[in-house]
């Protein structure tokens, strides 16, 4: 029989890690994320048989489905990202293209001999990125909601240093508050032809809802992707790590990074919204990221990676409906949500 979705979600699927830290966004060494302590080098001990990556899954239940019962999923249509350089202001060194705000982006492209950087205000929020300086465009999220953000581009001028190179301020009205949490993004980065988003579209059609969505990505991923020692190791000491979802799903190997963002891109690509959240988790404050997501049928949901320095771990794939207030971390009791992507 079947499984309903809620039978697939509500059990905690656990993956035994031995760690002693875990890599958080890499943007510079100025950045928020690299400022935060990371105590211990990663190590693992037992985890499960890293599967070779399966082209066509055996998603969860579906096998038992009377065919004359079952409707699969339908995703809507595929939210995208881009940059317009026609839409874009600024200089001849920065453009910013604020033409999609109310979707909950900006697009950004830069030139520069040397290193840039962009911040973004919202109240008492600062988002910092890396920018390309080879004019490559890259997709930042307005992820704080309704209201007027200061977005500044910095240029690199000697050691830690920077100089304004353009600001503008944005007055954002978003269509609705999942917006920002529905497209590809510079930490969430994917596109209708990534393998990650074929392999979403192949769960969901075997699953009848949102929910069911959910839970088949989230059982593929525990199932196939395994704790990255080597690369926990080398992000504590080395800036600008960025995933590559298809990678993630190639290697078969992530680190608390990967496995957010390629759980968002799965995700997203199927019309769910879904947050890529960093924070610390005591009692060592290990910078850490996590996800939440959204349905209908049970508002905003947190799934949990845990991570405690120098002792035995679960990766816990862990849900509690908690409506719509984002501050609600499961059990909160050693999770401290901070930035959002």
């Amino acid at each position: 029989m079947r499984r309903s979705a809620r039978q697939c979600l509500m059990p905690v699927m656990l993956l035994g890690l031995f760690v002693g830290g875990c890599g958080g966004p890499a943007a510079s060494e100025e950045s928020q994320a690299e400022s935060k302590p990371q105590d211990g080098t990663s190590q693992v001990s037992t985890v499960v048989e890293n599967q070779e990556y399966e082209a066509v899954p055996n998603a969860s239940g579906a096998s038992g489905q009377d065919k004359t019962d079952f409707k699969p999923y339908q995703a809507p249509e595929f939210a995208d990202s881009a940059f317009h350089a026609e839409h874009a202001q600024g200089n001849e060194q920065v453009r910013i293209d604020l033409e999609h705000a109310a979707q909950g982006y900006i697009g950004v492209s830069g030139q520069s001999s040397t290193r840039l950087k962009l911040q973004v205000f919202k109240g008492e929020m600062e988002y910092r990125y890396d920018v390309p300086a080879d004019g490559t465009p890259v997709i930042f999220p307005l992820q704080e909601g309704d209201g007027i953000y200061t977005i500044k581009a910095m240029e690199n001028v000697e050691s830690t240093k920077y100089r304004p190179l353009f600001t503008l301020d944005c007055e954002v009205k978003l269509e609705d508050e999942f917006q920002p949490f529905l497209r590809p993004s510079a930490y969430v980065d994917y596109d209708r032809d990534s393998e990650c988003v074929r392999l979403a579209a192949r769960l969901a059609e075997q699953e009848e809802d949102a929910l069911g969505v959910v839970g088949a990505v989230f059982e593929y991923i525990c199932d196939n992707i395994v704790y990255d020692t080597e690369k926990a190791q080398m992000v504590q000491t080395t800036s600008g790590y960025m995933p590559v979802l298809d990678d993630t799903l190639r290697t078969g190997k992530g680190i608390c990074f990967d496995y957010a963002s390629l759980v968002a891109g799965m995700l997203r690509s199927q019309g769910i919204p879904t947050k890529m959240v960093f924070g610390d988790v005591s009692p060592n404050d290990v910078y850490h990221a996590w996800n939440m997501f959204y349905t209908e049928e049970t508002g905003w949901v947190t799934v949990k990676y845990e991570v405690k320095a120098g002792s035995w771990n679960r990766l816990d794939l862990t849900f509690s409906a908690n409506g719509k207030d984002a501050s609600l971390i499961g059990d909160g009791e050693n999770y401290l949500d901070e930035l959002y992507y």
